[in-house]
């Protein structure tokens, strides 16, 4: 039996069968379907879900009728490999082991039927539409941002894309480099992927809606809703947007210490970020007439996506720390990467608990909750300065000293640049993270106002320009 175990511990999926029901061969054929579509996995005969041991009768004639059966009744032919044990007691085990397939979809084919299945938990269910033509596209080695379009590269501007390369990377873009990046093909015909990048998107579904509830629900409160936002276009300016409405929709509060400062953010900035540059680069496109949403409640904020896992499992039954990296949107992916917009590897749901955990006031009930189904990817922050077991759900007096949210913040800032200040000293200062976010919101309406004023550089050249208090 030690070796059964040890095999057991090693199949990615698995499925247990008290016997062979040879008059009921669906009922573990649509498994051999699905652990070919997705992961693998294996079909342990003669073991019941407990474990405990039953045995086969005759396990040679067994896989003689299971290996029939999956020749007449999956198309195409599945890598399958049989194993039979015997326990110490003379008992007989079967296992069935189903290899990952590179031709999916992998269909059950009875009474003229058709039907590919899918895991979801434990379960073997038919695949919904946007799951099967996702199957089909890997089975033809595609992805749905790497599909070719009707728009040609020379139809099309990508002016948030070239700026932000050229800012971040100092590259300036050409056509060989979207080609390589894979943003159209050599005969200059755009990729999806290539239309999400350009400043008149054409996609419909490829919009985030934000919105900030009044309350804890979406029905609660004295208005319905104190702020939305409506982002559609290039999909970098949907998530630098939808990153500044969260910004401008929670508070960095902070207090003083005898020798500090301490900031006190209601979320974690790189935590946000890369929890909303994640919904867009693995949200599944092709589910028409859905978009990303960011809804924000006192309480919390939740970022919701299209499409579930890519692999087909469910998140919460997911080790956090071992969940690898599965691109349902490679291209867009390592444009992000290039960028440094997300985590590679992987290990951006580790990062999003990561960053979180560095919050002052942080518990555990804090930590980030992930929750999938097959067609939806949900992210739950906790705002830590809101009480979660306060009667009256308003922030504990946890903060000593002074308080600063937004509407005060730009006074302190003005009393802060009675010294000349840069910009970067001025972010950090009033616990803003965003560069754009300052800028729009603090630097640029203290100018207009003439509260502050730029000074010349201390130096010849110098790219140090300060602010000081006017």
């Amino acid at each position: 039996m030690a070796n059964v175990q040890k095999l057991l511990a090693e199949l990615t999926d698995c499925d247990f069968k008290v016997m062979l029901e040879e008059k009921r061969p669906k009922s573990w054929l649509k498994s051999i379907s699905a652990f070919a579509n997705e992961r693998g996995g294996g079909l342990i005969f003669g073991m019941a879900d407990d474990k405990e041991v039953v045995g086969l009768v005759d396990i040679k004639r067994d896989i003689d009728i299971i290996s029939k059966q999956i020749k007449e009744k999956i198309t195409p032919l599945p890598t399958v490999d049989f194993r039979a044990y015997q326990t110490d007691e003379g008992k007989d085990i079967l296992i069935v082991e189903v290899t990952a397939g590179d031709e999916t979809p992998y269909f059950y084919s009875a009474d003229g039927n058709l039907i590919a299945y899918v895991r979801v938990g434990s379960d073997s269910i038919p695949a919904p539409p946007n799951r099967l033509r996702q199957l089909v596209m890997r089975g033809m080695n595609l992805t749905a941002d790497a599909m070719p379009t009707k728009y040609n590269v020379d139809d099309l501007t990508f002016t948030m894309l070239n700026a932000t390369f050229k800012r971040e990377k100092k590259l300036i873009l050409t056509k060989n480099d979207y080609i390589s990046f894979g943003l159209c093909a050599p005969d200059g015909m755009m990729t999806y992927a290539g239309l999400m990048f350009s400043d008149e998107c054409p996609l419909l579904q490829s919009r985030v809606f934000c919105t900030r509830w009044d309350g804890l629900d979406k029905s609660g409160g004295v208005d319905d809703a104190l702020d939305d936002k409506e982002f559609e276009g290039d999909i970098i300016s949907q998530l630098l947007k939808s990153h500044d409405f969260i910004m401008m929709n929670s508070k960095v509060r902070w207090k003083k210490e005898p020798t500090r400062r301490i900031n006190k953010p209601d979320y974690a900035d790189r935590a946000i970020f890369e929890a909303l540059a994640n919904s867009l680069m693995h949200r599944a496109y092709d589910v028409i007439g859905s978009e990303v949403h960011v809804d924000m409640f006192d309480d919390r904020l939740e970022i919701y996506s299209p499409g579930g896992m890519a692999d087909g499992t469910l998140i919460q039954e997911r080790d956090i720390e071992a969940v690898p990296s599965t691109r349902r949107n490679p291209v867009i992916a390592e444009i992000f990467h290039r960028l440094d917009f997300i985590e590679r590897r992987g290990s951006g749901l580790k990062k999003i608990r990561l960053e979180t955990s560095y919050l002052h006031g942080y518990t555990e009930e804090h930590a980030p909750k992930f929750r999938s189904t097959p067609t939806e990817f949900h992210v739950v922050f906790r705002n830590v300065n809101y009480d979660l077991h306060g009667a009256t759900g308003q922030v504990t007096g946890q903060v000593t000293g002074q308080v600063v949210d937004e509407d005060n913040r730009a006074d302190f800032l003005v009393e802060f640049c009675e010294s000349p200040r840069t910009r970067k000293e001025m972010q950090e200062f009033i616990g803003i993270a965003s560069r754009d976010h300052f800028k729009n919101a603090f630097l640029i309406p203290l100018l207009d106002e003439g509260r502050l004023r730029m000074t010349i550089p201390d130096k010849p050249n110098s790219s140090k320009q300060k602010y000081v208090r006017a």
